[in-house]
């Protein structure tokens, strides 16, 4: 039987692969809608024709959209990929980066659509909003590390687990000592994945892992003392568990985003070839080491952040963002993102304790987050 999908983030590195698996796999994946920024309008068009989509959502260029696509429903504004969220289908795959991707993942959940999440970010600003509406089976990870602990964890008891290992790559500093003259170029130049540029800069400043650890407390219940990182330069094992009798179970395949996105989009089967496999006919060494803390002080931010839970990690997100881009505009430097993003949650850390009621809370406190890291950055520069 063939799936109904929407893809939001189509334009993306997420949604262009998924559209690949979809273009392999005609008769397991037909496209419903697709929604995107609006700033690639010639990929967003070339898309909707191919994959003969009913439905577009951009947040701004509707007009242009329109005109190029007579025929097709086409929503535009700042909330176009909640409202195509909501249209009924199989799964609804959140490749938006940022928080603003939390609005789209709510409103699929309440249509009742299947989420495949690759939006890490509605989970950290919002894990308890989408953990109160999700229903069993309902949301499924797309991310690498969250896909594996995932599979390893297909027929295990909860009670069972020990410790959920994510790998990280490293970035390009793993095996840098001196951060402090990093440049936007060398920080974009990721030497395994191939990522959109706030992604890229996550992961060179360990942030990423830091997300991570916070969106793997709310996928699978497990306290943040029970969660790890360690490094992992192949990236093939793309996270493990560890249960209480001493084994660990890992998931292995090379770096590639199309195996948990296929496995996201079809559970519980599984598309055949969607990702190539390990090559067993060659030698392979891999290496598993600590994270120098020092270097990379987000993780131990992340998890503090995490276990205080509240609004704090929707601040911490959101000073990330503001950080990130004014690192990319060359306001700051590299080493001064992670220092901004604590200094950020120190000073809110007291305001953002109560329950989190709806997408407005967390928007309010993201709207103070942000201004507060606007307010420190101009005083750094």
């Amino acid at each position: 039987m063939t799936r109904e999908i929407i893809i939001l983030g189509s334009t993306g590195s997420i949604g262009v692969q998924a559209l690949e698996i979809v273009e392999a796999n005609p008769s397991l994946f037909t496209v419903v809608a697709l929604t995107a920024a609006g700033s690639n309008t010639d990929l967003l068009i070339a898309q909707a024709k191919k994959f003969k989509v009913k439905v577009v959502g951009v947040a701004k260029n509707g007009d242009v959209i329109r005109g190029a696509l007579p025929g097709v429903e086409v929503v535009d504004g700042p909330i176009a990929s909640s409202e195509v969220a909501a249209i009924s289908c199989d799964v609804v795959l959140n490749g938006i980066t940022g928080s603003i991707g939390l609005g789209p993942t709510l409103a699929a959940l309440d249509a009742d659509n299947r989420v495949a999440l690759a939006n890490k970010e509605s989970l950290v600003a919002g894990g308890d909003l989408v953990l109160a509406r999700a229903k069993e089976n309902q949301l499924l990870p797309v991310d690498s590390e969250h896909s594996a602990i995932w599979q390893a964890l297909m027929g295990e008891k909860k009670s069972d687990i020990s410790k959920l290992i994510l790998t990280a790559s490293g970035g390009p500093f793993r095996d840098r000592a001196d951060l402090s003259g990093v440049t936007v170029q060398e920080a974009l130049a990721h030497p395994t994945w191939v990522m959109g540029p706030v992604v890229s800069i996550n992961s060179a400043t360990l942030m990423n892992k830091g997300l991570e650890i916070i969106e793997a407390h709310y996928l699978f219940g497990v306290a943040y003392s029970q969660i790890e990182a360690v490094i992992h330069p192949q990236s093939v094992v793309h996270s493990m568990v560890e249960f209480v009798d001493g084994s660990t179970i890992a998931q292995g395949s090379p770096p590639n985003m199309k195996g948990p996105i296929s496995l996201a989009l079809s559970y519980p089967h599984r598309v055949p070839g969607a990702t190539k496999s390990i090559d067993w006919t060659q030698s392979h060494t891999w290496n598993f080491d600590p994270i120098d803390a020092k270097r990379f002080p987000a993780i131990a931010l992340a998890r503090e952040v995490g276990a205080i839970g509240a609004g704090l990690p929707a601040v911490f997100n959101a000073a990330n963002e503001v950080a990130v881009q004014a690192f990319v505009d060359g306001d700051i430097q590299f080493t001064e993102i992670v220092k901004t993003v604590s200094v950020v949650v120190d000073k809110l850390r007291g305001s953002v304790s109560g329950v989190l009621r709806d997408l407005a809370d967390v928007s309010a406190i993201e709207d103070d987050a942000r201004r507060t890291a606007h307010e420190l950055l101009k005083k750094v520069g």
